[in-house]
């Protein structure tokens, strides 16, 4: 079903279909196939510039198709052709036919705009207790104040807790599974990210239990057969196979399509490609663009193509997330723009920040 509306009916569809295994990641070829068919795609992180955080995004009372639709207009005019999109488990436990739908209401804005987007299911950045409900205004000066991560930190400690993670997911993807709309699924946003300088929930409690978790994720996306690529996206460094820690090798040896993120200039970006070509999937640098550390558009946009490398820079309409703001105001506060700006693309009347940046992003994504 392309246009899913309501997960339970879909849940039933796949209750009795035919018994399958379902756990097998795709081959080489296989992905390779798709990749070829998909061409190299450009696009970025995108949440509306008035939400704050992915809960604001979704829930019924702060979800804002026009604010959406004018966004990604925007995308579509200088060639973007997918945005990676956050989603939030606690969306779908207190309305999950309403989170659905409005799933399906993005979905229809995108494929309006040409524009197939990547939804990513997990994140473990940032503030370690979300709630639902009205979401607390930005902290003045700091770099993306009110992100969430998802599943909580209580959440994902709670071995309780798994049933409920696993039917998120089941329920989730179950309902897109055959949606042609949707360009790919990122299960888990940096597992290996322990917020130092944010929220510091550093605790090994942490990795230990994502360690256990995050082959289940790939294992429980995979059995609801979905016709779009599974990722979860490398942080740090991985000079070899043999230096891969216990996180890295899973989304290395799970991933569909291998997908990183890099913020470095573009001499350790193409080192980093290059030590990933190895795999012989495709690759696709999820996060990246930084100005003022050296990762710009017009520095690593030519070595990507180079490569076949797609990407998505983070960051889109300055706004409430304040991403245009450098991760150290998280220890000291800004009290004026930054120059440059650290993320961020576009004013939130959609003026540039810079016109020959946008030119030079159209002139790269010419077909």
């Amino acid at each position: 079903m392309k246009h899913a509306c309501l997960g339970t009916l879909l849940w039933c569809l796949a209750a009795i279909a035919p018994s399958t295994s379902y756990a097998e990641r795709w081959s080489i070829d296989k992905a390779n196939h798709w990749s070829e068919a998909q061409g190299w795609i450009v696009g970025a992180n995108y949440i509306p510039s008035n939400a704050v955080n992915q809960l604001e995004m979704w829930q019924a009372d702060t979800f804002d198709p026009l604010t959406i639709d004018r966004e990604l207009g925007w995308a579509e005019a200088i060639g973007m052709r997918t945005l990676r999109v956050f989603l939030h488990d606690l969306v779908w436990q207190e309305d999950e036919a309403g989170f659905l739908n409005r799933i399906n209401t993005f979905l229809a804005i995108a494929e309006k705009h040409k524009i197939k987007p990547i939804f990513v299911i997990f994140d473990a950045c940032w503030d370690p207790s979300p709630k639902t409900g009205r979401q607390p205004e930005p902290r003045p000066g700091v770099h993306n104040s009110r992100w969430v991560q998802s599943p909580s930190l209580k959440a994902l400690l709670d071995i309780h807790e798994q049933d409920r993670l696993h039917a998120y997911i089941t329920d989730l993807i179950t309902a897109f599974a055959q949606d042609s709309r949707i360009l790919a699924w990122d299960v888990w946003n940096e597992p290996e990210n322990m917020n130092e300088g944010t929220y510091n929930d550093n605790a090994p409690a942490k990795t230990e239990r994502i360690e256990a978790l995050l082959p289940l994720v790939f294992q429980w996306a995979r059995e609801a057969q979905p016709l779009q690529p599974l990722t979860s996206g490398l942080t740090g460094d991985w000079p070899t196979t043999e230096s891969l820690d216990s996180i890295q090798k899973t989304q290395i040896t799970q991933s569909d399509i291998i997908s990183f993120h890099d913020y470095d200039e573009p001499a350790q970006f193409e080192a980093s490609v290059k030590n990933l070509l190895v795999y012989h999937r495709p690759l696709f640098c999820t996060e990246y663009m930084a100005r003022s550390i050296g990762s710009t558009f017009e520095n690593i946009m030519p070595i990507a193509k180079k490569y076949g490398v797609s990407l998505t820079n983070w960051g889109f309409a300055a706004g409430k997330t304040q991403t245009y703001l450098p991760w150290d105001s998280w220890g000291t506060p800004y009290a004026t723009m930054p120059k440059p700006w650290f993320h961020d693309i576009f004013y939130p009347n959609g003026r540039p920040y810079k016109k020959k940046e946008i030119a030079f992003i159209k002139r790269m994504t010419e077909r």
